[in-house]
């Protein structure tokens, strides 16, 4: 069975970035990828008003089925383990369990891609985020440069 969740009460801002966070649960649906009109890199990964790293420009970014999605997202808590649907159409959320009174927060997707080393073609995973990446290859230390 689930229960609803209520939405804990925003107090400050948040002190630490999305990667420096560990306490939460993660999200299964993500924004889509979107590139910036103005430079065509990708966007940061997100609903609302969004800034390209690159070229410093606001789009709007708006999609009812990702925000329909996020309101009806099953989660587990991570105190109690109960299913709960999530009911807030924005991440991260700060969230409490209705069962256990458990505080905490629904963080936003991290979607992940693979890339191949050029020189010894081995498969990279990471965290797929806009801009430019200086990579250095794991098995052949090869340093190589992506950018999204």
């Amino acid at each position: 069975m689930s229960s609803a969740i209520s939405q804990k009460p925003k107090q400050g801002g948040p002190s630490m970035s999305d990667e420096e966070s560990s306490a939460g649960v993660e999200s299964r649906i993500s924004a889509p990828d979107l590139s910036c009109p103005k430079c065509n890199h990708l966007l940061p990964n997100g609903l609302g008003i969004i800034t390209c790293l690159m070229c410093k420009s606001e789009v709007k970014v708006e999609h009812q089925g990702t925000r329909k999605k996020w309101r009806e997202e099953k989660i587990g808590c991570p105190s109690c383990s109960k299913v709960l649907i999530c009911g807030v159409d924005k991440r991260p959320a700060n969230l409490q369990c209705a069962s256990c009174q458990t505080h905490f927060v629904l963080k936003p997707n991290r979607p992940k891609i693979e890339v191949s080393c050029p020189s010894c073609d081995r498969k990279l995973r990471m965290n797929k985020r806009p801009g430019e990446r200086e990579i250095t290859c794991p098995a052949c230390e090869a340093e190589f440069k992506i950018s999204f």
